[in-house]
């Protein structure tokens, strides 16, 4: 049997969920349901980032220790999530006992096979992003992200030998150029390989810092967050056994924000393989939201809250806007003009005008009893099955592409096809002559079954409007009667639900 492994990055709890988290969500929540309803065995993890200098100094802030400050973000994260109805297997924290364990059993294991040395080191620290850098990767002498001046910090410390497999790396990005994709965050990585990349620092003197995993073979020190927090995606499957890790690792996709490219491209790979342990099949990196053409922010009062868009516009319609209105791999911005005007066309007027048309003449014409399907077809109706073939075909490609933008075009194209169906064999005027009435009742037939094909189509992307279209045909989920070749769904005397507005148009406020 096929399977899958998706991973989210671990969410630093030092904030709370955000778009730019929710979008990783929702697009590994749908890659997740799209292979599970295509019958692949699914492992989906996500969780929480604990450790480290900007946990405990936010738990300072708020006047708490390290470890209650990461249980309440930490379960308003999980609390989000669920509310979000994100359909992941596993939530993680680095703080679980099986997670510090499973790290210092990988940092004895590299250090005793010597590849983790002691020595002393100066270097220009950022406290924001909790790492060393180097001057060639400065911006105007200051961190390139949070544009801040770094503070030139001397101490002993344990290195990790990355630089040891640099080449090794280079390599495997070379023999599989679809290691990282887009492509253009491959080539990103494979620029870094060729300098030299030098070794990790991956600890914290326990003089500054005591919130991290203690250094089995050192109580002075605890272990530099990255290199805690990477581990997570082998000891989520680790503690479930080691056949469970066997069956889940060679198939891993990880997902992340492209702002942590290098942890995940070059720390993380690098690690692997001084653990003797197969690399990852692919890192997916998408880009970053802005709101309005700006960074978003607390201070701007800018942030999108999932949580407030589900309440506002439903958590379908959230997914929609941000699958459809962005390109994987890329940046997008969340416009408020092109929200409710995507939300109009997409949602209020071709879907869920098609279903309310076409419900409300079923039950008008046939008191929602569906009719009989004759042997004998029209060329239209061959059409409007034919277009519902080529979006499952072209969704399916795009899928495998992580193209979710097209995939939802696809599906969109077959809506658009239904909806000029009714306008081409108009129902609304045969019914007015008795000798059509059968031909009425086969026309709605088909487009039932069009409305039933889109109940699986969008199962993935919008699975509450998925579950309520299966409602509204008078189909469960658990018979499996949606899953039936076209034409065959819909027993003599099946009763549909009566219509309903799946998506009440967003009115632009009105002029003062």
């Amino acid at each position: 049997m096929s399977r899958i492994y998706i991973t989210t990055p671990l969410y630093y709890v030092n904030a709370e969920p955000h778009l730019g988290s929710a979008y990783t969500m929702i697009i590994t929540d749908t890659l997740a349901r799209h292979y599970r309803t295509n019958g692949w065995e699914v492992f989906y993890l996500t969780g929480t980032d604990e450790h480290g200098d900007k946990i405990a100094q936010a738990a300072a802030q708020a006047g708490m220790d390290p470890k209650p400050f990461t249980d309440q973000i930490s379960a308003t994260f999980q609390a989000a999530w669920d509310s979000c109805g994100f359909s992941y297997d596993h939530f993680i924290r680095t703080t679980d006992a099986y997670h510090v364990r499973y790290v210092k059993e990988l940092l004895t294991k590299v250090y005793e096979a010597g590849d983790i040395y002691f020595d002393r080191y100066g270097g220009l620290y950022c406290f924001g992003c909790e790492r060393f850098y180097t001057e060639k990767e400065l911006v105007d002498g200051k961190c390139p992200d949070h544009r801040t001046v770094l503070e030139l910090i001397e101490e002993e410390n344990y290195f990790f030998r990355m630089s040891k497999y640099q080449d090794r790396l280079l390599r495997h990005l070379e023999d599989h150029p679809d290691f990282i994709r887009p492509e253009g965050f491959k080539n990103e990585v494979a620029a870094m390989l060729r300098e030299p990349i030098g070794d990790l620092c991956i600890s914290r003197p326990k003089s500054r810092l005591t919130w991290g995993i203690e250094i089995p073979f050192d109580q002075r020190y605890v272990t530099y967050v990255w290199f805690d927090a990477l581990i997570n995606y082998v000891s989520g499957l680790k503690h479930r056994g080691e056949e469970f890790f066997e069956k889940y690792w060679p198939q891993a996709e990880h997902f992340i924000g492209k702002d942590i490219l290098k942890p995940h491209g070059i720390f993380w790979p690098t690690m692997l393989m001084a653990a003797g342990l197969p690399l990852y099949k692919h890192l997916n990196v998408h880009g970053f939201w802005t709101s309005e053409g700006q960074k978003m922010s607390k201070s701007l009062g800018n942030t999108v809250s999932p949580l407030e868009m589900k309440e506002r516009i439903g958590m379908d319609a959230f997914r929609y806007f941000v699958l459809r209105e962005s390109v994987f791999g890329q940046d997008a911005d969340f416009r408020e003009d092109a929200l409710t005007a995507r939300y109009n066309a997409d949602l209020a007027n071709n879907l869920g005008n098609l279903v309310s048309r076409v419900l409300a003449m079923q039950n008008k014409y046939f008191s929602g009893i569906v009719q009989p399907l004759s042997g004998d077809w029209a060329k239209e109706d061959h059409a409007l099955k034919e277009k519902f073939v080529q979006a499952e075909t072209e969704l399916h490609r795009h899928m495998e592409e992580l193209q979710f933008h097209r995939a939802l075009e696809s599906v969109w194209a077959a809506i658009d096809h239904a909806n000029r169906y009714i306008v081409h064999t108009a129902p609304f005027t045969l019914f007015k002559d008795p000798a059509q009435r059968t031909r009425v009742g086969a026309v709605l037939h088909h487009l039932l079954e069009g409305i039933r094909q889109l109940s699986r189509l969008l199962a993935p992307f919008m699975p509450d409007t998925s579950k309520e279209l299966q409602r509204l045909l008078g189909l469960k989920e658990a018979d499996g009667a949606h899953r039936v070749p076209w034409g065959q769904c819909f027993s003599p005397g099946h009763r549909i639900g009566g219509s309903t507005v799946l998506f009440p148009r967003i009115e632009p406020p009105s002029e003062a």
